[in-house]
C-alpha cells in the first residue's frame, strides 16, 4: 500500500506553526466552532431536544412528530401538523404553576385534586428545548409589530424581514459557508495538485498543451457562467461547488508545476529513478511530500476566497436559493431601503464574516510564516 510520508523538514514546519500562538489558537477556535456548527440542530431548533410525555421519552430533533402524539391541536382544530414544542413547553409549565396555586387553597390531598381535574396529570410532562428555541426557516408570528424585529429576550439578535431568528440563520450560515469552502478547496486543490504535478514532472508537450488550455479556460468569465447556470437550473450547494471547482483549481497548478520542476532535478529523485522506481511512485511518494509548501500555505487563503465568493453570490441573488440560511442574503436584507434603520440585519452578518475571515487569515499567515524557507536556510 502506497503511504505518503512527511519529511522531517515538514514536521519541523508544523511544529513551528504550533508555536505561533495567534495562528494556532485561531485554528483551534475555528475547528471548535465548526464542529459545534455540525450539531446546529441541537443548538438552534424549534424542535425540542427531549420530551417526557405520559412516562415515555421522545427525541424529536431529527424526526417529525404530529400534534396528535401530545394531544395538541392548532387554531383550526387540526392535529396532523408538527408539534409546536414551544407552546407545549409553555402548556406544561402553566399546568404546574396552576396546580401549585390550586393546592394552596385546596383542602384535600394531591391525589384528590388529580381525580377531580384529570388535566393536572399532564403536569409531570416536560420539554427540553435547545439553547436557541428557533430554527432558521420558520418565522415567529408572536410579535404584534411586523418584522424585522429588534433584538430582545426571545431573539437575541432580532429577526429578519420574514420574522426568522437572525442568530439561528447566522449559525446555520456559518456551517454552510465552511462546508462549502472546505469541499471546494478539497476538490480544487486535489485536482490542481494532480494537474500541476503532472505538468512539472512530465514537462514537454503535455506541459505546453496544458498551459495553453489553462490560459483559455481561465479567460472564461466566471460570473457569466454562474448567471447562465442559475438561469437554466435550480442552484444548490453541490452545483455551486462544481461550478467554483471548475475555475478554482487553476491557481495551484502554477505553484505545483514550479515545485515539481525544481524537485525532480535533485539527487534523491535521480537516485529513485536509477533504482527503477516508476514515475507515479517517484512523483507521489518522493516528490509530492517535498512540494507541500505552496499547497499548505495557500489553502487557508483559498478558504477565505471561497467564503467571500459564496457570500457575494448570495448577496447578488445568484447563490443558494431561499430560504437557505446565508450571510449574503442577510446583508442584502439589511441594505434594502426599508431596512436601513434595522442595523442588526447588517451588523450581525458583517461581524460574523469579519470574525471568521480574520481567524482563517491568522491561520494562513501563521502557516506561511511557519513554512517560510528562510527560516531554515543556512548560508556559509
Amino acid at each position: 500500500m502506497l503511504k505518503l510520508r512527511i519529511d522531517p523538514l515538514t514536521k519541523k514546519r508544523f511544529s513551528r506553526f504550533r508555536r505561533i500562538k495567534r495562528g494556532y489558537y485561531a485554528f483551534v477556535l475555528l475547528v471548535t466552532l465548526f464542529v459545534l456548527s455540525l450539531f446546529s440542530e441541537l443548538i438552534a431548533n424549534s424542535r425540542a431536544l427531549f420530551v417526557w410525555y405520559e412516562g415515555k421519552p421522545y427525541f424529536p430533533t431529527y424526526q417529525f412528530i404530529p400534534m396528535s402524539e401530545f394531544g395538541q391541536q392548532d387554531e383550526f382544530g387540526f392535529d396532523d401538523l408538527e408539534t409546536d414544542y414551544r407552546r407545549l413547553k409553555a402548556e406544561f409549565a402553566g399546568l404546574r404553576s396552576e396546580f401549585k396555586e390550586r393546592m394552596k387553597s385546596y383542602s384535600g390531598s394531591e391525589e384528590d385534586l388529580l381525580r377531580e381535574e384529570p388535566k393536572f396529570a399532564r403536569k409531570a410532562n416536560w420539554v427540553l428545548m435547545p439553547l436557541i428555541p428557533y430554527d432558521p426557516y420558520n418565522p415567529d408570528f408572536s410579535y404584534e409589530t411586523p418584522p424585522p424585529n429588534a433584538p430582545d429576550g426571545r431573539h437575541w439578535l432580532g429577526t429578519d424581514g420574514q420574522g426568522r431568528d437572525v442568530l439561528a440563520r447566522l449559525l446555520y450560515g456559518f456551517r454552510i459557508s465552511l462546508v462549502f469552502s472546505l469541499i471546494l478547496v478539497l476538490l480544487g486543490q486535489t485536482f490542481g495538485t494532480i494537474v500541476g504535478s503532472l505538468m512539472g514532472y512530465l514537462g514537454g508537450r503535455f506541459d505546453l498543451l496544458s498551459q495553453r488550455f489553462i490560459e483559455v479556460w481561465s479567460a472564461l468569465p466566471f460570473l457569466y457562467v454562474v448567471i447562465l447556470i442559475a438561469t437554466f437550473f435550480r442552484v444548490n450547494i453541490m452545483i455551486l461547488v462544481v461550478v467554483f471547482a471548475l475555475f478554482q483549481w487553476i491557481t495551484i497548478t502554477y505553484y505545483m508545476r514550479t515545485e515539481m520542476y525544481r524537485e525532480k532535478t535533485k539527487e534523491y529523485c535521480l537516485a529513485a529513478r536509477s533504482y527503477g522506481a516508476s514515475g507515479w511512485r517517484i512523483m507521489f511518494r518522493h516528490l509530492l511530500p517535498n512540494c507541500l509548501t505552496p499547497l499548505v500555505t495557500f489553502t487557508p487563503f483559498f478558504i477565505v476566497g471561497a467564503i467571500f465568493s459564496l457570500t457575494a453570490l448570495d448577496y447578488l441573488g445568484y447563490g443558494l436559493p431561499p430560504p437557505t440560511p446565508s450571510w449574503g442574503e442577510l446583508i442584502d436584507q439589511g441594505l434594502q431601503s426599508d431596512n436601513r434603520d434595522k442595523v442588526w440585519l447588517s451588523i450581525s452578518p458583517f461581524v460574523a464574516i469579519s470574525f471568521t475571515l480574520t481567524l482563517v487569515t491568522f491561520i494562513g499567515e501563521s502557516v506561511r510564516e511557519a513554512f517560510d524557507p528562510k527560516q531554515y536556510a543556512r548560508y556559509k
